[in-house]
């Protein structure tokens, strides 16, 4: 299958929005990142590191209703801009215990079905998240075909 002619979504909300060749400001319902057209079937949301702590701490019930909300599209993930040993070491103004907001993050991904990568930095979530896109838009039939059945 070609990957020609997919624009990415990128939701009008998004403090510090990716750079795409083809790319259209919409809202989204879920996530930050998506594919114009399956909006409502896959959907990437962004974190810095800074992001996720505040979305595990203080805005925890926000950030967990947005995890259910992306656990319902035939395809969603969390592309943290951190490694994971980066991640362990909290921000400064955070209080939260890494250990705790690791084990959040894994424990979700595991409950709700929304996988979460650690892509190393801010350069390389892009990437990641243009291939992730890219990979749902070549086999996106596929993906349908395996979930009904």
């Amino acid at each position: 299958m070609s990957t020609e002619g997919i624009v990415i979504a990128v939701d009008t909300r998004e403090q510090k929005p990716y750079e795409f060749g083809a790319a259209a400001v919409v809202t989204l319902q879920a996530g930050d990142y998506s594919i114009v057209g399956l909006e409502d079937r896959v959907a990437i949301e962004r974190k810095s590191k800074s992001d996720a702590y505040s979305s595990l701490g203080r805005d925890r019930a926000r950030f967990r209703r947005e995890v259910g909300r992306l656990a319902v599209l035939d395809y969603a993930a969390i592309v943290v801009e951190d490694t994971m040993s980066g991640f362990l070491t909290r921000p400064p103004y955070s209080q939260m215990n890494p250990k705790a907001a690791l084990s959040t993050l894994l424990a979700w991904s595991i409950r709700y079905g929304v996988p979460v990568f650690f892509a190393g930095d801010r350069d390389h979530g892009q990437a990641l998240t243009q291939k992730l896109l890219t990979l749902f838009w070549k086999y996106r039939e596929e993906v349908c075909r395996e979930r009904a059945s």
